[in-house]
């Protein structure tokens, strides 16, 4: 890992300067102070038609300046570290805090935490373009040769690292450095008059050395996997009945539908459905719901979030009682409780909010092919596309990309152009079943809250007795 020197050098900033900078901003009576200095390095390449048709490098670098006071919050930045430009910034922030009147509530310390998820073995900075072209080329190659149907192969590589030191009023610094890689594979088939498409993606937090046989392998084997019951795949008879969410992908119907409904800004402001459900059963039993940042290598997870507070793991739901919301230091000091490290933000442009990481419900004890043996009749989900969600009411709708009939307790007709709709609610409420199977989904899933970040999703297979379904 880095040194702060490092970090210091890179930003061309003091603990000196740091310290006026916080004195500045809070110069008009602000509660609380906070500064956010970044540096990211973006890269990449585009494989159509066996050849690279388009790359990029460039660069971002700034510093955010919060200030807090009573319920308002002033926010500025500068895309420069010269000292004049940056206290032209702690400026405006503190403007905010003229005339405001004092929310009372207290910002604490949070106790560090020294973690390092995400090392990096081969930075993507020390690579050249011309490092990556015989990896793209031998996946499409590998992706064409599965199948004969296949008409079309579009790779896409990118990377980041991002450098971030981070300042306080409370006298916290904390500095780190962000890899991420992501590959995505679209691919086209045809079939006589039919044509079908699929995307595969893979993103981790991790260095240039995610990029080998193994990712190749994995990418190329489920760029085909399932395109014979997407061919295949009736439009079924609509209706409430019983719904099977596969394990894994399906996971992002937990974090819309669910997961940002545990967001503590939601909830604090009296627009989640969970407001004043907390300590309550809202589920069965040993149905357990978490978001996490602590997971090794995953796109969500971070050593600190983007105010300083270290990454954990949260449950917010446990043995089906709804214990505790995803909090930032406004919530939290809101609420009087702890951070959980869920304060994350877009770019140093942004100021941060209570934003999801990785969010899965834990494995329960019941085996995946017994849960599908005792649906008599109903559907199997396991990969979504596009969806709405009221976060006010709970109320969803979800597009399905591939499941399957469930008749008499086995899977028989594949099923696509269909919907799932539901309340967020009352699906937890009406779990029967959890599988023994979590798996997380390592695509390239991106929240956008405001602002965009990077997040992942996971769930185990799980039976939810009764959702609408959009069919015939």
């Amino acid at each position: 890992m880095n040194t702060l020197q490092y970090y210091t050098d890179l930003f061309k900033v003091t603990r000196t300067q740091l310290e006026e900078l916080t004195a500045t901003a809070l110069a008009q009576g602000g509660d609380y102070c906070d500064l956010y200095f970044e540096h990211t390095s973006f890269f990449n390449l585009l494989l159509k038609d066996g050849v690279v048709s388009s790359g990029g490098f460039h660069t971002d670098y700034g510093v955010g300046i919060r200030v807090l006071k009573g319920e308002k919050t002033g926010y500025a930045y500068s895309e420069n570290t010269e000292m004049r430009d940056m206290l032209s910034a702690a400026k405006a922030a503190s403007a905010i805090a003229a005339g405001q009147a004092s929310s009372g509530r207290t910002y604490k310390s949070v106790k560090d935490k020294v973690q390092d998820l995400y090392p990096m073995q081969e930075n993507w900075r020390d690579k050249h373009a011309d490092a990556f072209l015989p990896f793209l080329k031998d996946l499409e190659k590998a992706i064409f040769a599965k199948d004969s149907r296949i008409v079309k192969v579009i790779i896409r590589l990118s990377d980041s690292v991002t450098d971030v030191l981070m300042y306080n009023s409370l006298s916290e610094l904390t500095y780190e450095t962000r890899p991420m890689g992501s590959v995505t594979a679209t691919v086209v088939f045809q079939q006589g008059d039919k044509t079908e498409n699929k995307s595969v993606s893979r993103s981790f937090r991790t260095g240039a050395e995610m990029i080998g046989p193994a990712l190749l392998d994995e990418i190329a084997g489920e760029a085909v996997k399932g395109i014979d019951e997407r061919f295949e795949a009736i439009r079924p008879k609509g209706g409430q009945m019983n719904v099977v969410m596969g394990a894994g992908a399906s996971g992002i119907l937990l974090h819309e539908a669910m997961g940002h409904a545990f967001e503590a800004d939601f909830n604090r402001k009296g627009q989640s459905i969970f407001s004043d459900r907390l300590g309550q059963q809202i589920c069965p039993k040993g149905v357990d719901v978490v978001d996490d940042g602590t997971v090794a290598y995953n796109r969500g997870s971070g050593n600190y979030d983007d105010e300083g507070v270290p990454g954990e793991k949260t449950y917010m739901v446990k043995d089906g009682v709804l214990c505790s919301y995803l909090h930032d230091r406004i919530s939290a000091a809101w609420y009087g409780v702890e951070p959980t490290g869920n304060g994350r933000r877009e770019n140093f442009r942004y100021n941060p909010i209570p934003r999801m990481r990785a969010t899965y419900m834990e494995s329960g004890d019941a085996d995946p092919g017994s849960i599908i043996a005792s649906v008599k009749n109903g559907i199997y989900v396991n990969e979504f596309s596009n969806g709405q969600v009221k976060i006010g009411e709970g109320d969803f709708t979800f597009f399905v990309k591939s499941g399957f009939l469930i008749e008499k307790g086995r899977l028989t007709a594949p099923v696509k152009d269909i919907n799932i709709i539901g309340n967020g609610p009352q699906a937890l409420a009406d779990i029967l079943a959890v599988g023994n199977d979590l798996r997380i989904d390592n695509g390239t899933w991106t929240c956008g809250k405001e602002q965009s970040v990077p997040v992942s999703c996971g769930m185990p297979t799980v039976l939810i007795s009764s959702l609408t379904v959009g069919g015939e």
